[in-house]
């Protein structure tokens, strides 16, 4: 196979049979675009009924369908760290034998979750629809969604401290419980959850946009069962061994070897000491093991990062350096080990506090992959982009209000292009919240939002360029930051320059990558953030894209 070949081209060679039915390569391709589109639906359900500006405008949530195995079939295109992590929640959801009717919610870290403030919820598929298996008793299927809610209760507003130590600091924590049975909302359970966060109106909510998603996955999967019948859950098997085929193919290609790479974070919130993260990558065909021996143990802040989150980071990296045509669900994921030491960094014990973990370890992780990997595959593989998600929140003292963003930064070049200015990049795809949107939910205003020219690493394609943002806080409030890329430079490859490193202000004074603090009523907040690795010679670099970048402002001159 080429990386050119399309799917359907592929889906001929295919024809499998799951509970003695064949699904013909034509209903196939068919049943799986009307899948992914029902995990699209649901996205869609979620983000519009949503109350918070973090979901209904940066869209920081993902949906997806399982297996009645617990193996994901189809997910909407949203959040990395989010879709590769799911699998484990679901399967700690599938040991408390959930009915058809139930919807059950997690988020603790140690159970299945990434961090408190990404709550996922699990329910059944059990359509009751004449001449279906099941007739509404027999769970066929998943429906999953997670979601960033913008307050879980801990100790600071957005349950985001930077200086935490245990998990227990950063809010409510649900092992897994039934929020709905029988159809009905249990609400003894939705008034606790409820009377734990500081934006108990917000949180109701949205929760209830992702329970409306839910309904949505439910009568979606009705409809298709009328129409095909049990073809359906046949092609649930069918469309997974489709893409494990494929992404074998696509392994096979990577010549065979041991790849080993490593890189730091910058203190952990607690201590300011470089953490160490190691990983051996081998390459043995169709098999891909991905080794994290040499990580530093667990720390005292609050990096740390479970298990699920370095496999999501993980398949990123895989699925980014492989065509990007083949759908993306659990046959991807089959060929990928991924193992980390209990107690370290990236396998941690309770109770470590972990909410940084999910949002800046997973980015350094991908980093150290990608570069073991370009020894592999140096033409697929990315310079660094800026590493980091940039998480700023401010929250009023009396809980009125939480705001919660990442900011973008430079992406890192291609072999083919110039990295991506002012981007989400690696495990985020959220977007930002408009100006409009910010000044009008909260006692906030924007000062300044625009690009840090010169701060992309040059090359014959430049690092994508990183932003500065700047907002007063029109109220006693506390502020929390937690970044990283403010000592280490994303890395040019191929005789790229370095990205410039980001900076945190307050009142134009430098503050520590990762914060937190209680302000003033008109304290200026400034945040800027890195630029992406070059890639390639800057003297091979097009005299006329080099006139370009000086027009438009982007060069530091």
């Amino acid at each position: 196979m080429t990386r050119d070949d399309t799917p359907s081209d592929d889906a001929g060679r295919i024809s499998t049979k799951t509970n003695g039915s064949s699904v013909d390569p034509v209903t196939l391709e068919i049943l799986r675009n009307q899948l992914e589109g029902v995990a699209e639906e649901m996205g869609e359900v979620l983000i519009r009924s949503a109350y918070s500006p973090n979901i209904k405008e940066r869209q920081d949530c993902s949906t997806a369908i399982f297996d009645a195995e617990g193996r994901m079939v189809s997910q909407a295109e949203h959040i990395p760290v989010h879709l590769g992590a799911m699998p484990e929640a679901v399967e700690a959801i599938r040991e408390y034998d959930p009915e058809p009717g139930d919807v059950w919610a997690l988020n603790d870290p140690f159970e299945g979750g990434t961090h408190l403030p990404d709550i996922t919820l699990v329910s059944p598929l059990a359509p009751d629809v004449d001449g279906a298996p099941g007739d509404g008793e027999e769970t066929l299927g998943y429906a999953v969604s997670r979601a960033h809610h913008a307050d879980v209760g801990g100790s600071t507003p957005g349950s985001m401290p930077a200086g935490a130590r245990e998990v227990y600091e950063e809010g409510l924590r649900l092992p897994g419980v039934r929020l709905v049975r029988d159809g009905e909302l249990v609400d003894d359970v939705f008034a606790m959850l409820l009377a734990n966060v500081r934006t108990p109106s917000e949180r109701r909510a949205d929760i209830r946009a992702q329970l409306a998603a839910h309904d949505r996955a439910e009568e979606r999967l009705a409809d298709l069962l009328e129409r095909s019948g049990e073809t359906v859950i046949d092609a649930f098997g069918a469309i997974i061994d489709y893409s494990r085929d494929r992404i074998e193919t696509e392994l096979e290609a990577i010549p065979d070897g041991i790849y080993t790479s490593k890189d730091v974070l910058e203190g952990d919130g607690v201590s300011d000491d470089d953490v160490p993260i190691e990983v051996t990558v081998t390459v043995d065909g169709t098999k891909i093991d991905v080794d994290f021996a040499g990580t530093a143990e667990q720390v005292s802040g609050n990096l740390n990062a479970p298990l699920a989150v370095a496999k999501s980071a993980v398949y990123f990296v895989v699925r980014s350096l492989t065509d990007p045509e083949i759908p993306p669900n659990q046959g991807c994921y089959d060929p990928v080990s991924v193992s980390a030491p209990v107690g370290s960094l990236l396998n941690p014990e309770s109770p470590a506090a972990v909410v940084g973990g999910n949002v800046e370890t997973s980015q350094r992780v991908t980093d150290v992959v990608f570069a073991a990997l370009a020894e592999a595959v140096p033409e697929r593989a990315p310079a660094q982009g800026q590493g980091t998600m940039n998480n700023l929140i401010v929250g009023s003292r009396e809980g009125a209000f939480t705001y919660y963003e990442t900011i973008g930064g430079g992406a890192g070049a291609t072999a083919e292009s110039d990295g991506i200015d002012g981007a989400q990049v690696g495990m985020t795809n959220t977007l930002n919240t408009p100006v409009e949107v910010l000044e009008a939910e909260y006692p906030l205003t924007v000062e300044r939002y625009a690009l840090r020219p010169g701060t992309g690493g040059d090359g014959e394609h430049r690092g994508g360029l990183g932003l500065e943002r700047a907002l007063t806080v029109e109220c006693d409030a506390t502020v929390s930051l937690l970044t990283e890329r403010r000592r280490t430079r994303p890395r040019g490859v191929a005789g790229g320059a370095d990205g410039a490193t980001g900076e945190n202000l307050v009142d134009g004074e430098a503050v520590a990558a990762k914060t937190t603090v209680d302000v003033d009523a008109g304290t200026t907040v400034t945040m800027r953030t890195p630029g992406g690795g070059g890639h390639g010679s800057p003297d091979d670099r097009d005299p006329d894209a080099r006139a370009v970048d000086r027009r438009d402002g982007k060069l530091d001159e």
